[in-house]
């Protein structure tokens, strides 16, 4: 398992949102270039980033600077956030960007992610699926920043791409996002059981290197940080056994 940092962007800074509310921001003093380069410098290969004004406003409003940071070459960039049309998406992989991220183009308009996985190919693309578990332990989706709620569930939502050939899933438990409290083990258990072949990305929670050793041990491809990172609660040795060589 990868540890995937994430640097999620508003307005041109660095900022997290606790549990996806937008009146619930914590804005960083750090500049996204120098972020990007401590990250690189730690050895991670592939950064996460998300276009915060994007996934609100349905329109890239950090393009510029996400552009900036691709042409550093320095680490592979998987960018989401307002991805929502397919001349979008071609725009970011003429900017450099390794792997476009759809979110709520997946759910409103299925063919954009359809028509992308097959122009594009199963490793260029990646789905975000947000969701809140409901009373009955159901993961339901939400999209547009997380504030429109859907009663389609992530279960459902993945088998109508499968047999597209998707290969890789970001899924965020937003009860977790930013909250430090723990990854959603049960959830990324349950999804390597009913699609195996998915390389799944687990969003939320990480609060520390034991955090990741759980992922690591559920069977998840990859794990998302953000604040945890951030805020320096693990050092590079305790994340080393994640990144380069891992």
């Amino acid at each position: 398992m990868h540890l995937i940092p994430s640097i999620d962007l508003r307005g041109g800074h660095c900022v997290r949102l606790f549990k996806g509310a937008f009146d619930a921001e914590t804005r960083y003093d750090l500049d996204p270039a120098l972020l990007l380069e401590r990250y690189a410098a730690m050895g991670a290969r592939w950064l996460h980033m998300v276009d915060l004004d994007g996934a609100r406003d349905g329109v890239l409003g950090n393009r510029a600077l996400i552009g900036t940071l691709a042409a550093m070459g320095r680490m592979k960039l998987q960018v989401g956030g307002g991805l929502r049309s397919l001349p979008v998406i071609e725009d970011l992989f003429a900017a450099g960007v390794s792997r476009a991220v759809i979110g709520s183009a997946a759910v409103e308009q299925p063919e954009i992610a359809i028509t992308a996985l097959q122009r594009f190919g199963a490793d260029a693309v990646c789905l975000a699926i947000d969701v809140r578990v409901d009373e009955g332990g159901v993961p339901r989706v939400r999209t547009r920043g997380w504030v429109a709620e859907h009663s389609v569930s992530l279960w459902e939502l993945i088998e109508q791409f499968s047999p597209q050939g998707l290969k890789h899933v970001l899924c965020t438990d937003i009860e977790r996002d930013g909250a430090l409290g723990g990854p959603n083990l049960a959830l990324y258990e349950e999804g390597l059981r009913r699609f195996p072949g998915i390389e799944w990305q687990a969003s939320g929670g990480v609060r520390d290197a034991a955090d990741l050793a759980a992922l690591a041990k559920v069977g998840v491809a990859a794990a998302i940080s953000g604040k945890a990172l951030l805020e320096g609660r693990m050092t590079e040795q305790e994340l080393q056994p994640f990144l380069r060589d891992a």
